[in-house]
């Protein structure tokens, strides 16, 4: 009496136990893309009509995947003609396999299309993770960010680009070669799916459509926001007024832009400079062409001269137009002008 207990128990926790397995299987699978989940079931229905057809005319399908290779052609409709049912039986397999086979592979067909439409859509409408590493992430749609797509690419071809804006509706890669990500990214959400954690830098540009408080205080809070998902990535940020530039930093952006400074610069240039200078021009053409480059003065060029400093550095390909020392700037100094060893040397290369 105790061992058939024990038998009965046995047999009711195997049952248990198969029971889960089956339920675990059928989770799994559901949780599965849809183009996935049709993938499995043509296959196995396709393996199963082949073993069917296998049992009934084993002289006409000699092996059990001559059987299988028939199920796919016939279900697909392509019929070469290789192997064909000759009995009865196996003309019945073969009816129910073309009605069962050959309607599941027309809706894969049509769904694995549907789906890739739908990526496509999703894609342009900014709602697909990125999922690669090592890229660059763009914040916010303008004149300024194109001509930055445009001089990256230019320069780095090979360059991944996320787009974050929360304006656009849909950007058509076609246009520009980005991944586009519509969302709010002072938002971790929105960051998590720009990768944040992998990304290589990160690029905030002003909004111009707000004035300039408010776009600064987007800028400081989309930089906290981002120093929060990743603390070592270099964000460079663009600030319109002086008064936020200090709290930008603190809110842990690398790099300052301060886009106004620039502009007036420029534009004292152009109203004092001669008719065929065209400040400008030069400017514009020499930071799409050239990279400036700041590095601490060499040892072997202490107590040297700006003119053997400049001599030297030419034979490696860089220019140099001055110097910082003691947070004092010295832009093409006397040529007699002796470096010392704390100077941080200012230069220019081509990309």
């Amino acid at each position: 009496m105790y061992s058939l207990i024990n038998l009965l128990s046995i047999l009711m926790r195997h049952k248990e136990m198969n029971g889960m397995s089956i339920k675990l299987i059928k989770n799994i699978y559901y949780r599965l893309p849809i183009i996935i989940r049709l993938l499995i079931t043509i296959l196995l229905l396709m393996v199963i009509f082949g073993f069917i057809i296998y049992l009934v005319e084993p002289k006409q399908f000699p092996t059990i995947f001559d059987g299988i290779w028939w199920a796919f052609v016939t279900a697909a409709t392509v019929g070469y003609g290789d192997y064909i049912p000759l009995t009865t039986p196996g003309k019945m397999v073969a009816i129910l396999l073309i009605l069962t086979g050959g309607g599941l592979i027309a809706f894969y067909i049509t769904t694995f299309a549907s789906v890739s439409i739908k990526h496509e859509r999703d894609l342009e409408s900014g709602k697909i993770v990125f999922k690669s590493s090592g890229h660059l992430i763009f914040i916010g749609w303008n004149e300024r960010t194109r001509q930055l797509l445009d001089i990256t690419i230019d320069n780095d071809p090979d360059v991944r680009i996320v787009l974050i804006d929360r304006s656009l509706d849909h950007l058509a890669f076609q246009h520009y070669p980005v991944h586009f990500i519509h969302g709010d990214p002072t938002e971790d959400g929105t960051l998590k799916q720009a990768n944040i954690t992998q990304a290589k830098c990160v690029i905030i540009t002003a909004d111009i459509n707000k004035n300039e408080r408010q776009s600064d205080n987007n800028t400081i809070l989309t930089t906290v926001a981002i120093r929060g998902n990743n603390k070592d990535i270099p964000i460079i940020a663009e600030i319109l007024s002086k008064i936020q530039i200090e709290n930008a930093l603190r809110a842990g952006a690398s790099t300052i832009i301060k886009t106004n400074d620039f502009m007036s610069a420029l534009f004292y240039h152009e109203l004092s400079s001669t008719e065929n200078a065209m400040p400008f021009d030069t400017v514009l053409h020499v930071l799409k062409k050239q990279q400036f480059n700041q590095f601490k003065l060499p040892e072997s060029l202490i107590d040297n001269s700006f003119l053997q400093a400049s001599m030297y550095l030419l034979k490696e390909k860089y220019l140099l137009l001055g110097l910082i020392r003691n947070e004092e700037w010295y832009i093409n100094p006397e040529a007699d002008f002796m470096l010392e060893e704390e100077d941080i040397l200012l230069t220019m290369i081509a990309w």
